[in-house]
């Protein structure tokens, strides 16, 4: 199985700044061959970024969709439209959506449904704040998300990419302890019951990429801010 590096842009970089920070990384990583490279860009520069990866190693991804294929939803973008762009991967749970906007794991989970029937490969993020991770409930938290979010889709899981990102974990400089990462994704993997792909998320960087991609449950990354940086992204990349 090739390890997989996301980098979830969130709401940064323009069509400009997206064109050239793919083509520094690209000239930086040169010639991938034994990983898989998600590029996950603010939407309207998915078509720049599409032109910029097509038949290369690089994938196109996409941070969010609606459970509708068209309608009256001002503002939402349809995952037939994500496709027609040419994304592989779409990006659904993650803690921003579910902590800031208010996402349900029921909303989460007709995302994921639509997702599947049109062809989409969802990144499914799950994760546990501070408060909740003190209070010993990480482990019911996960299971919650896992259930809910996945609810009559339960044997489809095998077509879906999860991911672990603890939130007290994102943006903030802290970084799950290897033996932290593993310890959720082993009980996610119990849960799976079946063959799957597990990323870690939550401040990965330079410093920490080489030690957290040596744990065998770790199968990739989900990468924010150091993906906004070709040195600091193409270093992450190159993992060791």
């Amino acid at each position: 199985m090739e390890p997989i590096i996301a980098g979830n842009w969130k709401m940064n970089k323009d069509p400009a700044e997206s064109r050239t920070l793919v083509q520094e990384v690209m000239k930086s990583v040169g010639d991938i061959k034994d990983r898989i490279v998600i590029l996950i860009p603010p939407f309207t520069s998915l078509a720049s970024v599409c032109e910029l990866t097509r038949n290369t190693r690089f994938k196109l991804g996409a941070q969010n969709m609606h459970w509708e294929r068209s309608g009256a939803y001002t503002g939402e973008i349809s995952g037939l439209f994500l496709k027609s762009l040419g994304c592989e991967y779409v990006v659904l749970g993650h803690s921003e959506r579910r902590h800031v906007m208010g996402e349900s794991d029921e909303m989460i989970n007709k995302k994921l449904k639509v997702a599947l029937e049109i062809g989409l490969i969802p990144i499914f993020c799950m994760g546990e704040t501070e408060k909740e991770r003190e209070s010993g409930s990480t482990e019911d938290v996960i299971r919650g998300q896992f259930d809910g979010g996945l609810k009559g889709i339960e044997n489809e899981v095998h077509k879906i990419i999860f991911a672990y990102e603890p939130v007290w974990a994102i943006g903030t400089g802290k970084t799950a302890t290897p033996e932290q990462a593993v310890e959720v994704h082993k009980f996610i993997r119990g849960m799976l019951k079946k063959p799957g792909t597990i990323l870690y998320g939550g401040s990965v960087k330079p410093d920490n990429i080489d030690t957290l991609m040596r744990e065998d449950e770790i199968q990739g990354v989900l990468v924010g801010g150091a993906s906004l940086k070709p040195e600091s992204f193409a270093r992450v990349i190159k993992f060791q």
